[in-house]
């Protein structure tokens, strides 16, 4: 018969974990924890490096499976991209791709794979979409795999950072994909060395946009002040993560932390300059979606030519819709947006110097 005392100190045991794991879930959590471990998770041991690839001592012993995995494919085409600045278009430009399977945003939260949560709505400046889901029918599979704190946690990951699970997701999507597979994101920026180190075949594609039209289109017609919006009190307006992206990536990039009194612009020009020096430094393809929407014969065949798609482009040509351009100059004047910026380039120079 089981002890009461044991039954008690069970349950105390429970209680204490959930706190603790609430508690270092919360920002004072972590940078508690963050401070006694500097130095110390800086990836696996180097000095086994040498022996990962040595054959083992012994000839009956099994070997890692080398050929076939589906993560050295070299037919996978990775986008990647802040909100609002043409990931959208360029999703849809290989969804109307012969021989592609264009999957949307596989992090975002709406889940696509699953009818119960991803509803029905669609962004109504999205040109030429009708919906984003059709590549994720009969993928329910993927359930098992999805974490709900991709979205927002560890939006910074080396390529030592270890997330299994997100690995055999994305495989999973690109083993059933009928066609040459395309996953299309908008939170890999500073995940793309990860990216790299697991599927180290695959192409990535980077669009960027004018961070002033981008930063306009993100408001999506909130009244954010120019002169008295503060990012401490941003949250009611911030329809694409601009504060969670802060939270998380303080810790790699501790500037951030001294956002919260200034305009929420200067964040969002800090996080856009870290993503397009991200993307630029990574990928194989990197465009301004100025360029794509106002030379789309030429950027078109830039871009096929990168990612080794042979086809004709000129039936794609009507996908690409543009758009008003230079939106910015109705919500400030230059100087105001130079002004910012060049706060920010400051900070961004003394921090890598």
């Amino acid at each position: 018969m089981p002890s009461p005392l044991r039954g008690i100190r069970n349950q105390l045991r429970d209680r204490f974990f959930r706190t603790w794991q609430r508690a270092f879930r919360s920002d004072d959590g972590k940078a508690a924890a963050v401070e006694p471990l500097k130095g110390l998770l800086n990836g696996f041991p180097k000095f086994l490096a040498p022996a990962v690839d040595a054959a083992p001592p012994y000839a009956n012993l099994g070997r890692a499976q080398a050929d076939g995995r589906t993560s050295l494919r070299n037919d996978i085409i990775f986008i990647t991209a802040r909100f609002r600045s043409g990931s959208t278009l360029l999703w849809n430009l290989f969804r109307h791709a012969p021989g592609c399977t264009s999957y949307y945003e596989p992090l975002n939260e709406r889940q696509w794979f699953n009818p119960s949560r991803r509803g029905q709505t669609v962004d109504s400046t999205h040109l030429e979409v009708e919906e984003y889901w059709t590549e994720y029918e009969n993928l329910g599979v993927l359930g098992g795999y999805y974490n709900e704190e991709w979205p927002s946690r560890h939006l910074l990951m080396d390529e030592n950072f270890h997330d299994p699970r997100l690995k055999r997701y994305i495989e999973i999507m690109v083993e059933r994909a009928p066609g040459r597979p395309v996953l299309q994101f908008n939170r890999v920026d500073f995940r793309l060395p990860w990216l790299k180190h697991n599927f180290p075949n695959a192409k990535l594609v980077h669009i960027y946009r004018h961070p002033r039209d981008q930063w306009v289109s993100s408001l999506m017609g909130n009244a954010v002040d120019p002169t008295t919006a503060r990012l401490a009190d941003f949250a009611p307006h911030d329809r694409f993560y601009l504060t969670s992206w802060v939270r998380d990536l303080k810790y790699h990039f501790p500037f951030l932390e001294e956002m919260d009194s200034q305009h929420p612009y200067r964040a969002f020009y800090l996080l856009w300059k870290l993503s397009w020096m991200a993307g630029t430094a990574q990928s194989h393809c990197s465009m301004a979606f100025e360029q794509l929407v106002t030379n789309p014969e030429s950027e078109l065949q830039r871009l096929l030519t990168a990612v080794d798609l042979k086809i004709d482009p000129a039936p794609l040509l009507p996908v690409i819709q543009k758009p008003p351009l230079g939106k910015w100059t109705r919500y400030a004047a230059e100087e105001w947006f130079q002004k910012h910026e060049s706060v920010c380039e400051t900070i961004l120079a003394d921090f890598f110097a």
